[in-house]
């Protein structure tokens, strides 16, 4: 430990434990940075068996994936913390942070990598699927799915999208509009896709012998399909450490994210974010590129104004 910091000050606290922040951190401690890794124990990803996707870990559990990642980190000094951050300050060069427990800790940086929670409609027996019938990402669960009988709820703003893009994976998809409109070109790709439109109110899913049978509308009649799309989930970012600093977000279709450059860095200085909570379409790939350009890019900067600190102390 750097001999001029107590123990709970720190180069760099990362808000967040998964692939974003775990590789963050990696990259952290390999550059001999004191890192702490703060962690609410909520990945997104928690309801699948699986992750896809990841070059040489297709296939490995989200929690064997996260527990082999922490275990990297104690060879570099790093340590993991369960918790979470309930306020973060500016504090001279840093930033001063509170834990649920009452700690307090010091940061010269910040990496929030919280994450995300998927909102699902509000559909009958939807969230008990969730992560087995019932999938959101088509690259991630796709090919597992292959050839069966898709359905996909409508998001309400882009209520093609997604059927199209199943489409790839199955011949058979219907759409079930739930109340949204098509324009006409949509309804023209759609007619090419070979996907069928449903329209009417979903009102619930059934399922038989513990498998996802079909889709129950408000008018009596059930529609039949093994997987469903839940095109019409809400995604809401774990940004409120972010907010609460005044971060800067922008809209999407699918609700507000903060505004980060290309590696990662917020409208408040010293201030990084990673992984989900930046915006809807980071897979765990995706997400631990994003923590090491942001760990890559933070070392960089303090290196880079401890040097000048040291400069101007040594006079002309």
């Amino acid at each position: 430990m750097n001999a001029l910091m107590d123990e709970n000050t720190y180069d760099v606290v990362v808000v967040g434990g998964g692939a974003a922040g775990l590789s963050a951190a990696l990259v952290l401690g390999r550059s001999r940075r004191r890192t702490l890794v703060v962690d609410a124990g909520e990945p997104r990803n928690a309801p699948s068996a699986h992750m896809q996707g990841y070059l040489s870990r297709d296939g490995t559990s989200p929690a064997e994936f996260l527990a082999a990642g922490r275990r990297e980190l104690l060879a570099y000094g790093v340590e993991v913390r369960a918790g979470e951050v309930m306020a973060a300050v500016p504090d001279g060069d840093g930033f001063a942070l509170t834990l649920a427990d009452g700690t307090g800790l010091s940061a010269r940086r910040l990496v929030v990598a919280t994450g995300l929670v998927d909102e699902l409609p509000e559909i009958e027996g939807l969230a008990g699927r969730w992560g087995r019938d019932v999938l959101h990402c088509p690259y991630c669960h796709g090919w597992e799915v292959r050839d069966r009988s898709f359905g996909v709820v409508a998001h309400p703003a882009m209520p093609a999208h997604q059927a199209l893009v199943v489409s790839q994976w199955s011949p058979d998809v219907t759409l079930f509009l739930n109340g949204a409109e098509l324009a006409g070109q949509d309804a023209r790709l759609l007619a090419a896709a070979g996907v069928r439109t449903v329209r009417g109110t979903v009102e619930g899913v059934t399922v038989e012998d513990d498998r996802l049978t079909g889709v129950r509308l408000a008018d009596g009649r059930t529609v039949g399909c093994e997987v469903l799309f839940a095109a019409g989930t809400r995604l809401l970012p774990r940004d409120g450490v972010l907010r609460r600093l005044g971060a800067e977000v922008y809209e999407t279709p699918f609700g507000s994210f903060v505004k980060i450059d290309e590696t990662g860095r917020t409208s408040v200085p010293g201030v990084w974010a990673a992984g989900n909570v930046t915006g809807p379409n980071e897979q765990v790939v995706n997400a631990a590129a994003t923590g090491y350009r942001a760990g890559v890019t933070i070392n960089g900067e303090l290196l880079m104004s401890d040097l000048a600190a040291r400069a101007d102390g040594l006079g002309d």
